[in-house]
């Protein structure tokens, strides 16, 4: 069964879309609380000051349990929870969506400005792009100077990532760097490797960002 990573846009960007002379302008903005997502929404309300509207949704934390939309004016339904859906059906977290929309003086009715809100928040995330947050744990073992070479190597052949080698006095730490599915396959093979002489320890975890290829977004 595969692991389920945390899914995130790729970087902050800003996307534009016309619908009938209307602009929308889609902010994404990485999040970490409801109070970094506020700062991001009255950043672009100053930047922005002379837009019609500016609405908003979030997701954040583990599984993006933080949810919240805002339609700032606009008929109820028609814009937050609109952006909202696509944060969802992407399955993305840590991220803020906003849409500032400049009227071109032409109404839209309803249906029009859900999908121009909606669309906005998809064409700016397939610009920008999805990430998963995969975690990696280091791992590191104490090694004998006379068997640090030979250990090394074996390590650099053995397709588990080696991050770094640390020669002290008496000793030799070397570190690796596994995801959470490799942790126990490493050390098994490190027992081997050392015949049991290494006390394999976890010092650590480190998320590393991997591009999603469009067909997987």
């Amino acid at each position: 069964m595969p692991t389920e990573y945390e899914r995130t846009i790729a970087a902050d960007d800003e996307f534009e879309i016309e619908v009938r002379k209307s602009r929308f302008i889609c902010s994404l903005a990485r999040v970490a609380t409801e109070i970094d997502a506020r700062v991001r929404i009255d950043e672009t309300r100053k930047r922005y000051w002379d837009a019609n509207h500016h609405c908003a949704a979030w997701r954040i934390g583990a599984g993006g349990r933080l949810q919240r939309s805002s339609d700032d004016g606009e008929p109820a339904g028609t814009a937050g929870i609109p952006m909202l859906d696509v944060l969802n059906h992407r399955n993305l977290t840590d991220t803020v969506a906003i849409v500032t929309r400049y009227f071109g003086g032409t109404k839209l009715g309803a249906g029009g400005l859900i999908r121009a809100y909606g669309s906005a928040v998809s064409t700016a995330i397939e610009q920008t792009g999805i990430v998963e947050r995969r975690p990696l744990h280091t791992i590191e073992a104490t090694i004998s100077h006379a068997d640090s070479g030979r250990v090394e190597h074996a390590l650099r052949a053995s397709g588990f990532s080696l991050s770094a080698v640390t020669y002290n006095a008496e000793d030799v730490t070397i570190a690796a760097q596994v995801a959470p599915e490799q942790r126990e396959p490493y050390r098994a093979w490190l027992g081997e490797v050392t015949a049991g002489s290494a006390a394999p320890r976890d010092t650590g975890v480190e998320f590393v960002d991997v591009p999603l290829e469009p067909g997987s977004r």
